[in-house]
């Protein structure tokens, strides 16, 4: 089987249709999504609709969460908040419940699927060594997929600690050698200072798996944000991918 994973979206349409569009072309057999569909960008009904009809599996992020208002969302930057509050305003009625039925965490027969982390799989970042090493811990998967930092890593169980780090595009990875931890990267907000969009093919046949990135039309996905009033820093952050 082949899987494409996909996570942070953040209703940035152009993002996630280069995406999709790479995807096809490379012919997975599913698509599994990390969660946060929606917040920060302003098309947060098409990408869920897009994800609705494609994913054979969903989690709920910490952005989701609070646009359902599951979460405080005095627990979010200003920004974020913002763009929570504009997302209740226009998300459609049948979004909401589909929304509202997902869960932060999922497993499947070789692979454990958090949001965040096996920690906390809402809000927890996986970015230090100590972070990765309990998680390896907590789970007992041969493979780990996290979301949530938007930067794509890969991690592995090496001797007592960890090996592995950043996963730029065309990092390829042989499954079932050691226990390894990936990261997608985000489709819609990167934050590893590149901003093409992020993803990643998992081949459960072959064995492998391999970071890839895609060039989008940040420009558009920029004046659509500004279009619809949100905050300006929104916008910007998508062309330094921070």
């Amino acid at each position: 089987m082949r899987v494409a994973v996909v996570s942070d979206i953040h209703a940035n349409l152009h993002a996630l249709g280069a995406v999709l569009d790479d995807v096809a072309a490379n012919e997975p057999d599913e698509i599994w999504c990390l969660g946060d569909v929606v917040g920060y960008g302003a098309n947060p009904n098409e990408c869920c609709e897009h994800i609705r009809e494609r994913a054979g599996l969903v989690l709920a992020g910490n952005h989701d969460l609070g646009v359902l208002g599951k979460l405080d969302l005095a627990e979010f930057s200003d920004d974020a908040a913002a763009a929570a509050r504009w997302t209740r305003t226009v998300l459609a009625g049948e979004h909401l419940p589909w929304l509202a039925s997902l869960q932060p965490s999922s497993k499947r027969t070789t692979v454990e699927l958090f949001h965040g982390s096996p920690r906390d799989p809402v809000w927890d970042y996986v970015l230090s060594d100590d972070v990765a090493l309990e998680s390896f811990a907590l789970t007992s998967a041969p493979l780990v997929l996290v979301g949530h930092s938007h930067v794509a890593l890969a991690l592995g169980t090496g001797g007592r600690g960890v090996v592995g780090g950043l996963a730029p595009s065309g990092t390829e990875l042989a499954l079932g050698e050691h226990r390894l931890l990936l990261n997608p990267g985000s489709v819609g907000q990167p934050r590893d200072g590149n901003p093409d969009a992020a993803w990643l093919l998992v081949d459960f046949d072959t064995d492998r798996a391999v970071f890839r990135r895609v060039v989008y039309d940040v420009e558009g996905a920029q004046a659509a944000i500004r279009a619809a009033g949100l905050p300006d820093v929104l916008a910007e952050r998508l062309a330094r991918g921070l």
